[in-house]
């Protein structure tokens, strides 16, 4: 399997990509078929499984060990809220191509948008955002700590703002 690509469930080297964090990551998957329905389509629910599996390369890629996080820190990223736009549909043995970005980080919520594109047609199949809330063990909402925020994009969110008039 080429590096660029990510088996589901398996221990695959990923490609590491080095683009600012406001750009896409990209990992691509194939459609099983326990991830169908009986017409041999993509079960809607299993899109949000695809955002995490985005949002956990993505991370992986820039380096944050979010077990360590969890463990050491005592920090969380729960997930608030999430919604997805349904575009076309996905099928059995379909390749992927799940695109994970960044769209908003602030001291507690951080903020995900997602693409799932076929892989071989470019077809757009989905959209989606999650946003998250960072806690602690005891899912009390606290501020990620700081040696975390360079893995997300705080710095269009902690930039100076203008006065207003």
């Amino acid at each position: 399997m080429p590096t660029d690509q990510l088996s589901y469930g398996g221990r695959c080297p990923s490609a590491t990509i080095s683009l600012p964090m406001s750009e896409f990551f990209e990992t691509v998957v194939r459609v099983r078929y326990a991830e169908t329905d009986k017409m041999g389509i993509v079960y809607y629910a299993n899109y949000y499984i695809y955002f995490e599996m985005g949002r956990v390369e993505y991370l992986r890629q820039r380096g944050l060990d979010y077990r360590r996080m969890e463990l050491e820190d005592d920090s969380f990223t729960v997930v608030a809220e999430s919604k997805c736009r349904y575009r076309k549909p996905a099928r059995y043995d379909d390749p992927l191509r799940i695109r994970t970005r960044v769209t908003s980080a602030k001291s507690r919520v951080i903020t995900f948008g997602y693409e799932i594109l076929h892989d071989e047609t470019k077809d757009l199949l989905a959209t989606g955002e999650t946003i998250h809330v960072v806690c602690d063990s005891k899912g009390r909402p606290k501020p990620l700590p700081e040696k975390y925020r360079r893995y997300f994009d705080f710095e269009s969110a902690e930039s100076p703002k203008p006065p207003a008039n």
